[in-house]
């Protein structure tokens, strides 16, 4: 792993640690913050995460305006627009560390696995999507959320040249995580 992306895990990781032990540190969410950054922005890490309102990177991370790029999605499932974003802060923010995050409780987790493997009524391509990794031993919905990290990473290096190339000349690592409701803690599972 490279030297930034490195550093960008490990500040992720102690933000975590203050947002669980209820200690907050980041003084740049204000106004005087936005505005020393309004000509650009370089922020560490692009964070892939689900649309959950409980789910709030910035927050669970302890980071500040800036600090983050967040790209977010129901169930954080890897459309046109969700690939481009991720490819956004790698080609022209230079961030060197991709993090792929699910979290517990995940509403389109839940709705694949009480669906499979009827056809989806409604939320067709959200659901669909986790069906490749449904299978009859799959107990619960956080399981398939902590396992649908992978497919998420090997859909990103697959469906992107420009995530392909910063990858293997190890300019960007991918690193699996999961959210945990009930302590606040981000698993990492790499």
């Amino acid at each position: 792993m490279n030297e930034k992306a490195k550093n960008a895990l490990q500040s992720l990781i102690d933000g975590n640690k203050n947002f669980v032990n209820g200690i907050t540190t980041t003084k740049n969410r204000t106004v005087e913050t936005l505005k020393s950054l309004q000509n650009g922005q370089s922020p560490a890490a692009c964070v892939l995460t689900c649309s959950d309102s409980r789910v709030v990177p910035e927050i669970i991370f302890d980071k500040g305006i800036g600090d983050l790029f967040v790209v977010r999605g129901a169930g954080a499932v890897i459309g046109p627009n969700i690939l481009e974003s991720v490819e956004y802060a790698v080609a022209k923010l230079k961030v060197p560390l991709v993090i792929v995050m699910s979290h517990d409780d995940c509403g389109v987790m839940k709705a694949a696995k009480n669906t499979y493997p009827a056809e989806p009524e409604k939320f067709g391509l959200l659901i669909k999507s986790v069906y490749e990794i449904i299978d009859h031993e799959t107990e619960c919905y956080n399981e398939l959320a902590r396992d649908y990290t992978l497919v998420k990473k090997r859909k990103l290096l697959k469906r992107s040249e420009i995530l392909r190339k910063a990858y293997a000349a190890g300019e960007l690592e991918i690193i699996r995580a999961y959210f945990k409701f009930d302590t606040g803690e981000v698993v990492f599972l790499d």
